[in-house]
């Protein structure tokens, strides 16, 4: 449906349509309205005012008690408290207007003798006129329009209209009309539908049906006929007294007729042709009602008996209950009564409706001398008490008479109604007279009556011919209700004691103080023209709002202060014998219109105070408002010239007093101390302006305000709201909104109302501020409110339900249980009603349609549901689809830059999926700058605070509040990931594609010109997933090195960040992280890799330029200090490998193993830790080599320990091997170190095992074993030389002496022939040739003269020293 359409339709969009101005100087008409652009909603301010409504809502609910409690204070079983006017200023009922028989009806009545019947039908507008057997349906609105059905010969004596049984009938068929004659009953089928008039007037159209059912009564003649709400229908017999039931079904079927009459005093024996006579009816029934809400039958009969009747399946009716006797019960209740000294005959009974009586008050009966009998359930003890009887099991709720309402007896004759007596006391209080009325009208020989809320309306034969009197009785609110009076009003009239003086025994009325009001009502007599046949209430139920929701505060129906401003008057339709009386029921309002005219026509105020006196300020506020600003339901009848009803505004000099009554009745707002001593602590008590504001509005919203959006049904939701009643409410919020601005005085304070000196000058000016701070918060609501109803009107035209279905799961709920109020004043509110619109733009965009107009529209009726944020919105979505039909590159990046713009400036409306489904559309389109840059426009947005970067430039600690925007600035940062996907894909199938590869090349660099800290590191980190590395080093992007370096650290980041300081030929720097890497123990390495890390920093710090910074000595210092730590690491690599084979050994020994694979461990924590526990000699040895630590104490032990192992198994020559296999393996790897290899020791104990094992190894094993080591020969022979000649045990002994002697003899040999090779390393002129002779000489001449072989070898390197030296 196309916007065009929608507002071309009989129902204007908002409620305001282009239709002239009322004369009446209506405030509204239904020209467009248009909003001011509206500020950002503040809704805790709305949220505040709603709570306010609510309030005011409560306090209608508690304001006029219920029918019950004033009708069972102990001690109060009658009562007769009545006010009675004496003048028709303040009379409750009014008559309206008088509309004669139409001329061709009263042609008939003039044609011959006839007899007639007459009664009304208020549910299709019509009134029934027989005469004999002809039967006319006067359309009383229309006022001369007639039906007729004459097709049966009988004398009509009754009709009645029911609802008919669902599936019986056609459709079309909405009621049944029965019509009974003395021998027949016929049913006949009835549609009704509004219809417009050629004059434009509204009224109902009927059409009559023949269904072919009427059965014969064999000469009874039923009246009373009254209809169930599931379509059964009852009637009484007038010649028996019976109780029947007319069955009627689709088709006959084998034990019963199609249609039959039932009786069901007779045990429900179904009437056949002939009757079946019954046996004497002593209950002899008058008259039927029916009771739809409790689902039962009340019945009356001639001797005063009443019985309830409970409708059964199955056509079955049981009598639950009689109730008789109940002229002695009314007067043991009010004893002396005159009412009731006649007897008791009763006229009618009436149902008391739940709404009016919500705590048990469920039947009224009506006297024919004005007494009233109440019945309300009550439980029953000790019996059923006499008059009471009760049909099988006994109902623990059955009626029982707890009341008896005595009618007023000092009624004012209406001939003396027409005196004017205005009082110089209340208008609202008649003084105690001294002296009865002389012409008192006493009630007496009712003849037809009605009752509805409250409200009583009865006729009786008048003391003027052609005339009937008409006696009215309705609540007086002012005495029972709570209304914030002054003053309590003074008695309404002469003490019932002086009428019953004569009674034996106490007055029948009671005067205990209650906190509960006794019933008090008004009273009047008013004329009639001519003979009254029936009454009948009947309210316009199309111009009145729907039922209150159940969710709402609900007040009771008796209390028209709270329905006065969105509901017409109560209307009682008087069917007479000379036409149709409309007589209505006037109200508070009214009251204080015609007060506010005295006062405008004679310039004294004391009416008003009267008033205000009566109904109290606050209410008489609200009241003033309603006329000061115009309401729709002031008009004094409906206007049936228009679907809608018009605001009503009162004359401009009404008008105007009416709004300065406001202002000064109003009072000021008061300031109350709570505390001691003046500390400023206290609560404001509100003006009645303010009052009677929030009053006003809450019983202008009521009907909607708590009710949900939405119904359910089989085809989904749909509104809940007749448009209607949306648009009369709004009218009337409307003009008051209007009425406000152009006054916004009413709440502001009086230049003399803050004269006061002191500190209390301060306090009252923050009670006048706290006041005006309320009253710009309801009037804010009053505002939204105006646009919330034009929304709701809007998605109506638009077909709600559709809009709904259209809607995700979760909106689709929220929606389901949203209500009016929170619509306006919840976050739920705004994200439905974001999503509903939406919906609207996106069915406009799919039907090719511009969404100027509607968001235009949108933006002047609903402001505050439709932003400019999302009007942007919704153009920049246009543009976007635009783009696709563009053919023209530049063209299109025009209008793909455009919609990029819009989409930016309404960027703080886009919910993610929305902003999803647009980067999508952008990818699709190839346009890069705004896949990439709209996101991050979104993510600044959504952290407009930065408090989401905030968070995480501290480390995104866990549990904190701020974590919530860092993720939405994620979801956002995703998409851009993802469009950087797309393109990356697109390149990747198409190679060929040189366009494909410059859009992923410009996306790259729109992401990289970001300045985004967080995006950067988001970015990088997916870069580092897709193993984008070496791409991102090529690039080295200015926030790398921030990301890289910052918390939690990580391998990865680290091995990115050294090689991204060697890229930019940071070789120091990159040092340090790798240094650092191989240090942290906050990652699981293993000591491969933390070694390799280590390697690779001594590499990049020896590489490091001895120039830069000036930080060369720095430099030097930390390289000596990473080669240090290398040297350690590779320790602790060969002390794992030693240990390797014992890692998984369970216990302590096992875990210290694996801890080497986990950390570096310095030096000391090596040997303590390690080589000392575990006894590792050659770790020992290694770390003391590394350290360069010289202690003989450690050292030595450490080479006995090695010798030990050697020595401690096996042959010597085994022993031998192992210890000259240790010595060189140590002495290659340490030698010269004398930390870890002390040669002369370790030549010691070689030489101390040759000793102590003589023979096993040749001569020369000794010095050779350190020649193997890398020891020098000039070394190896001062060792020995030092041992031969220093003469200390055990070379104190000649024979080891001798020993000694023949290993140097050995190593003499080599050395010589060592010298004498020509590839030798020794120097020739370094050779010690003399001393070496010398001391060859020497050992000769020592040697003893056994040592041969020993002496050879001298002498043989003595000729070669000499030979080739």
């Amino acid at each position: 449906m196309s916007f065009s359409r929608s507002i071309a339709s009989v129902r204007p969009f908002g409620g305001f349509q282009d239709v002239p101005q009322m004369s009446n100087n209506a405030s509204t008409s239904r020209t467009k309205v248009t909003t001011p652009r509206p500020s950002a909603l503040d809704l805790p301010a709305l949220q505040g005012a709603s709570r306010l409504v609510h309030d005011q809502l409560i306090k209608d609910v508690q304001t006029i008690p219920d029918l019950n409690d004033m009708l069972t204070i102990p001690g109060g079983q009658s009562s007769a408290s009545y006010t009675v006017f004496p003048d028709d200023y303040r009379v409750p009922f009014q008559k309206r207007k008088h509309i004669g028989i139409p001329p061709s009806l009263w042609e008939h009545f003039q044609s011959s003798k006839f007899e007639c019947h007459m009664g009304i039908m208020t549910e299709i507008e019509r009134a029934w006129i027989t005469l004999d057997h002809k039967l006319f349906l006067w359309d009383y609105v229309e006022g001369q329009e007639l039906s007729s059905f004459i097709e049966q010969p009988d004398v009509i004596t009754h009709v009645a209209i029911v609802k008919p049984k669902p599936g019986v009938f056609i459709d079309e068929i909405t009621s049944l009309l029965v019509i009974c004659t003395p021998v027949t009953v016929i049913l006949l089928g009835l549609s009704s539908q509004a219809a417009v008039g050629s004059d434009y007037r509204q009224h109902k159209e009927i059409k009559l049906y023949a269904t072919d059912m009427s059965v014969l009564t064999d000469s009874i003649e039923m009246t009373s006929v009254v209809g169930t709400s599931d379509g059964r229908i009852l009637m009484c017999g007038v010649g028996d007294g019976n109780m029947y039931e007319l069955h009627y079904q689709e088709k006959e079927v084998w034990f019963g007729k199609r249609f039959h009459l039932i009786n069901h005093s007779a045990s429900g024996v179904p009437s056949f042709i002939p009757l079946l006579r019954t046996a004497h009816n002593e209950e002899r029934i008058v008259s039927l009602v029916a009771d739809s809400s409790r689902n039962c039958i009340y019945s009356l009969s001639e001797n005063n008996w009443i019985s309830v009747w409970k409708p059964e399946p199955n056509k079955c009716l049981r009598k639950i209950q009689t109730l008789s006797n109940l002229q002695k019960q009314a007067q043991e209740k009010a004893p002396g009564a005159p009412a009731l000294a006649q007897g008791l005959r009763l006229l009618s009974l009436h149902v008391i409706n739940q709404r009016e009586s919500k705590a048990g008050i469920q039947l009224m009966a009506l006297s024919m001398s004005g007494v009233r009998l109440y019945f309300s359930p009550a439980p029953l003890y000790g019996g059923y008490g006499y008059g009471v009887q009760t049909y099988g099991t006994a109902d623990p709720k059955q009626l029982h008479l707890v009341h008896v309402r005595l009618p007023p007896m000092n009624l004012f004759h209406p001939d003396e109604q027409f005196r004017p007596q205005r009082m110089s006391t209340s208008a609202y209080v008649v003084p105690p007279q001294s002296q009865p009325n002389p012409t008192a009208c006493i009630v007496n020989n009712l003849t037809a009556a009605s009752y509805i809320d409250g409200l009583l309306v009865a006729s009786q034969p008048s003391d003027v011919d052609g005339k009937d009197f008409i006696l009215g009785i309705s609540p007086d609110l002012t005495r029972i209700g709570s209304l914030g009076q002054t003053q309590a009003p003074s008695a309404p009239q002469v003490p019932a004691a002086n009428y019953y003086s004569s009674a034996p025994t106490a007055p029948y009325f009671s005067s205990v103080t209650a906190p509960r009001p006794p019933l008090t009502e008004q009273a009047t007599l008013l004329y009639v023209e001519g003979t009254i046949w029936a009454i009948a209430a009947s309210r316009c139920i199309a111009s009145s709002v729907p039922g209150i929701p159940a969710a709402s505060p609900e007040p009771l129906t008796t209390n028209e202060l709270a329905s006065q401003f969105s509901q017409v008057h109560q209307e009682f339709v008087i069917v007479t014998n000379v036409g149709i009386s409309h007589l209505v029921k006037r109200r508070a309002l009214d009251y204080l219109r015609d007060s506010l005219e005295e006062i405008h026509a004679e310039g004294s105020l004391q009416p008003i105070v009267d008033f205000r006196d009566s109904f109290g300020r606050d209410q008489t506020c609200a009241m003033l408002l309603a006329l000061a600003s115009g309401n729709t339901f002031l008009a004094t009848e409906r206007n049936r010239h228009s679907v809608y009803d018009e605001v009503i505004s009162m004359s401009p000099e009404i008008a105007a007093v009416a709004k300065q009554v406001f202002y000064e009745i109003g009072d000021r707002p008061v300031w109350v101390d709570r505390g001691y001593g003046g500390d400023g602590q206290g609560n404001v008590i509100f003006s009645g302006r303010r009052e009677g504001l929030a009053l006003y509005f809450a019983r202008l919203v009521r009907p909607l305000w708590k009710a949900k959006i939405t119904k359910t049904g089989p085809a989904g939701q749909s509104s809940n709201f007749d448009d209607t009643v949306l648009v009369t409410i709004q009218r009337n919020i409307y003009a008051l909104r209007s009425f406000l601005e152009r006054n916004p005085q009413l709440f502001s304070s009086a230049p003399g109302d803050q004269a006061n000196t002191g500190g209390r000058q301060n306090i009252e000016h923050d009670a006048w501020k706290i006041e005006q701070t309320s009253a710009h918060h309801l009037q804010a609501l009053l505002g939204r409110t105006v646009e919330a109803i034009s929304f709701v009107l809007l998605l109506i035209d638009y077909h709600f339900g559709d809009l709904v279905a259209q809607c995700d799961k979760e909106t689709q709920t929220i929606i389901s249980t949203l209500t009016f109020e929170e619509l306006i004043t919840s976050e739920n509110g705004l994200h439905v009603s974001r999503a509903l619109v939406n919906v609207i733009i996106n069915s406009q965009i799919g039907q090719q349609i511009s969404v100027d107009t509607v968001s235009e529209i949108l933006q002047q009726r609903c402001g505050s549901f439709c932003s400019a944020d999302d009007v942007m919105l919704y153009k920049a979505r246009e543009n976007v689809r635009k783009a696709v039909d563009v053919r023209d590159p530049t063209e299109k990046q025009a209008i793909l830059g455009e919609s990029l713009r819009l989409f930016a400036r309404a960027a703080r409306v886009i919910d993610f999926e929305k902003l999803r489904e647009i980067c999508g559309d952008y990818q699709h389109l190839n346009y890069a700058k705004g896949a990439i840059e709209l996101p991050l426009q979104c993510a600044v947005v959504v952290d407009d605070d930065n408090i989401g970067l905030s968070y995480w430039a501290t480390g995104c600690t866990a549990g904190d509040q701020r974590a919530v925007l860092l993720v939405k600035r994620k979801q956002c940062y995703d998409l851009i990931l993802h469009s950087l996907s797309v393109f990356d894909e697109q390149c990747t199938k198409n190679t060929t594609r040189q366009d494909f590869e410059d859009v992923r090349n410009h996306s790259y660099d729109l992401a990289f010109q970001s300045e985004d800290p967080i995006f950067h590191s988001y970015l990088y980190e997916w870069m580092v997933q897709q193993g984008m590395t070496d791409a991102l080093l090529e690039i080295r992007p200015p926030f790398l090195e921030s990301h890289l370096l910052r918390e939690p650290a990580s391998v990865d980041k680290y091995q990115l960040l050294w090689q991204l300081y060697v890229k930019n030929g940071q070789y120091l720097r990159a040092a340090e992280v790798l240094a650092a890497l191989a240090q942290s123990r906050d990652f699981e390495l293993p000591l491969e890799a933390r070694l390799e890390f280590l390697t690779l920093s001594v590499s990049n710090a020896k590489s490091h330029p001895v120039s830069v910074n000036g930080k060369h000595e720095t430099a030097i210092a930390f390289l000596s200090e990473l080669e240090d730590q290398l040297e350690v690491a590779q320790v602790q690599m060969e002390l794992l490998h030693v240990l390797f084979p014992r890692a998984n050994e369970p216990g302590e020994v096992g875990e210290k193993i694996q801890l080497l694979q986990l950390r570096l461990f310095n030096i000391t924590e090596l040997y303590q830790f390690y080589a000392e526990p575990f006894d590792l000699p050659s770790i020992k040895l290694l770390i003391l080599h590394v350290s360069e630590h010289h202690d003989e104490a450690i050292v030595k032990p450490i080479w006995n320990a090695i010798f030990d192992e050697a020595t401690s198994e096996g042959t010597s020559d085994q022993q031998a091997d192992r210890i000259s296999t240790a010595v060189i393996n140590h002495g290659r790897r340490f030698y010269p170190s004398d930390n870890a290899f002390p040669i002369r020791y370790v030549a010691s104990l070689l030489v101390g095992f040759v000793l102590s094992n003589k023979g096993v190894r040749p001569h020369g094993w000794a010095p050779r074993a350190l020649k193997e080591c890398g020891v020098p020969y000039p070394e190896t022979w001062d060792i020995f030389h030092e041992m031969y000649e220093s003469q200390v045990p055990p070379f104190n002994d000649q024979e080891n002496i001798q020993m000694i002697s023949s290993d140097i003899a050995v190593l003499l040999k080599d050395w010589v022939e060592e010298a004498r090779r020509p590839q030798s390393p020794l120097a020739r002129g370094d050779f010690p040739v003399d001393l070496l002779d010398r001391t060859i000489t020497k050992y000769i001449e020592e040697l003893k003269p056994d040592r041969k072989e020993t002496k050879g070898i001298f002498e043989d390197v003595k000729r070669q020293l000499r030979r080739y030296w």
